[in-house]
């Protein structure tokens, strides 16, 4: 017990002089000296309260209505000076105001912890239009000695203001989408305002592997300024909205976002078909948006019905899926609607993040181009979107870009016992050269393969390395239809380049030689021309392009690996066994646009008539094996089939922010085979059409 005693007396002993020697003071005013200790803390507050009221100079750029909150995190070191730790405000002047405020307090006694000078961490809110906050103060400190604080820490006291200080943190809308990491919407029209700025003589840009990112382009053409220009002097809300601005846009210091709705009201007539009226009504909306400086976000959903040109719609039935009523050519898989109309939901999005500034990664459903002309025999925009993942990397004078896309075969032939439509692979490489200031060369390669029982996605063509025609052999020659390729582009002038592109699917030299002309010399070209500022007049653009397919191109033995997905090609849009001249000419004004465009083409195409079943491989979709015969293969054999398509439009940029654009156009076809079968048809016809529309994307009637 006499132990037990002399314990407990010197534990508290020990408790006392604990409490006595271990005691903590906060800073102490010259002010507060005469103070009791526990009014420290209060005097402490409103000495800094008051200070800030009689020393705070509101800057002149903070609005007269303006209310809000200046978050400020500071210190009193162990000498006793002020230091600020950060400010949160919406303005960069109540920042640099609030900095220069705390810089104007006096040297005071500082906090003592044991009797030795400590740093102590405060956080106040200044209000504004400001007040005097001094009988109300209320400072919450940390202890920076052990870290164990009287009521909250200073981050503490930070957090209970982060809800509010969001809505704070917005900012006047800078339009940031125009230097981000977002796609540039790919239409040839809008691209061919900026294609000459860079393809000047002398840029080391990248233009064949689209769509172009707003970062890269940025470099080299002011889209600001552009924008700005077409600015319509609108002080309402309501006409700021219609003719200027996005519907919904939100920008703070570390993100961003726009809302738009999308449309595309269309009515026409096609004089060719036996329904009163064309229409199109497409009701969506679209949304993109950046967080940080990096990573990006668009995402556009589309509900649409449809009824086209005789001739269009022909078409969507003939490459229908399955049990559907058709496939509109670029959209996809339709329902039929009323009286020979199509239901035709679409929906795309990616996302895009660049964690350096020579490489970029984009995951999302939509479309990719390859090549410098209107069409691509690489690959192009004519289908439906896919899902895809895309790597760009843009270093020295070179860029190289890796994609993977996830297909589908969705003819009713190839479906599962279960109903499910083919899944199907495709894995492309395409670098980019820049070899000279004037020639740029580029090689291609791809491979599609398809899902089976015992194969899907298969790893080796993950490989990011060009080639992969090696990885073909080694997992079988059948396993995949791999096609090689090549372009080049030299810039004659500022405003005149040419450019071309070779594609490869087989070759056999020898045939070549002894003139037999076989079918496995399987290849394409493309030879184009522009000119920017034609004829001395600005923003003329004009173009000239030929190409020409030869026979079995795309096409495989196992029809599953054709050069395909949705029932359309990857490439060109008739196939192959063609070749066509290309005119277009493209002309804008402010907000005022013009476009021309003639086609002159040729092309070979089946019989399917029940005593002729042979493939004259403009079918990309049927197997080779089916040919006539090995030897004599020409461009143009089958059913030959000529055609005239010539569009003229004129239109207006109804809003330059969401690529609202009223237009009316008119459009004759002219198409002549040399025997109608069940799937082809004679055409000639003249289509009027006028609309409304979002500009997201190209439409190819050029069937």
């Amino acid at each position: 017990m006499k132990l037990y005693g002399l314990l407990l007396l010197m534990l508290c002993g020990f408790s006392s002089l604990a409490q006595s020697q271990f005691y903590e003071k906060p800073p102490v005013f010259p002010e507060c000296e005469n103070e009791s200790v526990e009014n420290f803390k209060t005097c402490f507050d409103n000495q800094i309260f008051s200070h800030i009221f009689k020393t705070f100079q509101v800057p002149d750029i903070v609005k007269d209505d303006y209310k809000g909150n200046v978050a400020v995190l500071f210190e009193v070191d162990k000498e006793g000076a002020f230091r600020v730790i950060y400010v949160d405000a919406i303005y960069d002047e109540l920042k640099e105001e609030t900095k220069n405020v705390f810089s104007k307090l006096p040297k005071i006694q500082p906090a003592t912890y044991n009797g030795n000078p400590i740093f102590k961490q405060y956080s106040v809110v200044i209000k504004i239009p400001l007040q005097d906050q001094t009988i109300s103060a209320k400072s919450i400190s940390v202890d920076s000695v052990n870290g164990k604080s009287n009521e909250l820490t200073a981050l503490e006291e930070a957090a209970k203001t982060e809800y509010d200080s969001v809505g704070l943190k917005l900012v006047p809308y800078t339009q940031k989408e125009l230097t981000s990491e977002l796609n540039i919407p790919f239409t040839h029209s809008y691209y061919s305002r900026f294609d000459k700025s860079v393809n000047l003589v002398g840029t080391n840009a990248h233009t064949a592997s689209k769509p172009l990112l707003y970062s890269d382009v940025a470099n080299y053409y002011d889209f600001k300024s552009e924008k700005e220009a077409l600015l319509k002097d609108k002080s309402s809300l309501f006409g700021r909205k219609l003719w200027n601005e996005h519907l919904v846009r939100v920008q703070s210091k570390h993100y961003w976002f726009t809302v738009d709705p999308i449309f595309d009201f269309e009515v026409g007539k096609d004089t060719e078909a036996d329904f009163s009226s064309t229409y199109n009504n497409t009701r969506g909306i679209y949304v993109q948006g950046g967080l940080g400086k990096k990573f990006n976000f668009f995402t556009a959903v589309y509900e649409s019905q449809g009824r086209f040109a005789q001739y269009y719609n022909q078409y969507a039935t003939l490459i229908k899926a399955a049990d559907e009523a058709g496939i509109v050519p670029g959209r996809g898989i339709a329902k039929a609607f009323k009286d020979r109309g199509f239901d035709y939901p679409v929906a795309e999005a990616y996302l895009s993040y660049s964690p350096a500034k020579f490489f970029n990664v984009q995951l999302g459903h939509g479309k990719n181009f390859i090549g410098d002309g209107y069409r691509s025999l690489f690959t192009s925009d004519v289908a439906s979107p896919s899902t895809y993942f895309k790597l760009n990397t843009n270093f020295w004078k070179i860029k190289y870009t890796n994609t993977w896309m996830w297909l589908r075969d969705v003819r009713p032939d190839v479906r599962d016992d279960d109903g499910a439509y083919l899944s199907k692979y495709m894995a492309t490489h395409f670098l980019s050269w820049n070899a000279t200031k004037r020639l740029n060369i580029g090689f291609f390669e791809s491979v599609i393969w398809a899902k089976t029982e015992n194969r899907s996605f298969d790893i080796n063509y993950i490989n990011p390395i060009i080639f992969y025609r090696a990885i073909e052999f080694e997992t079988g020659q059948d396993a995949g239809n791999a096609i090689l390729g090549m372009s080049a582009k030299y810039k004659i002038s500022d405003k005149v380049n040419v450019y071309g592109q070779f594609v490869l699917d087989e070759f056999s030299t020898s045939d070549v030689t002894g003139g037999e002309k076989s079918w496995k010399n399987k290849y394409g070209y493309q030879l184009g021309v522009k000119y920017y500022d034609a004829f001395k007049l600005k923003n003329l653009y004009l173009q000239a392009e030929y190409n020409r397919i030869r026979p079995y191109t795309y096409s495989h033995n196992t029809i599953a690996l054709n050069y395909g997905h949705a029932n359309q090609s990857m490439a060109h849009l008739w196939g192959a066994n063609l070749s066509e001249v290309v005119l277009i000419g493209r002309y804008h004004y402010k907000r005022w646009f013009a476009n021309a465009k003639v086609i002159f083409g040729e092309r070979g195409l089946d019989f399917n008539d029940g005593s002729d079943n042979y493939s004259y491989g403009g079918d990309i979709f049927q197997s080779y094996d089916d040919r006539p015969s090995d030897t004599g293969i020409t461009v143009g054999q089958g059913n030959k089939a000529t055609s005239l398509f010539a569009n003229l439009q004129a239109g207006y940029v109804v809003n330059p922010s969401s690529n609202l654009q009223l237009f009316a156009d008119v459009t004759f076809r002219n198409f002549n085979p040399d025997a109608q079968t069940s799937t082809t048809f004679e055409s000639n016809t003249v289509w009027f059409n006028l609309g409304l529309r979002t500009s997201l994307f190209n439409w190819y009637f050029d069937l």
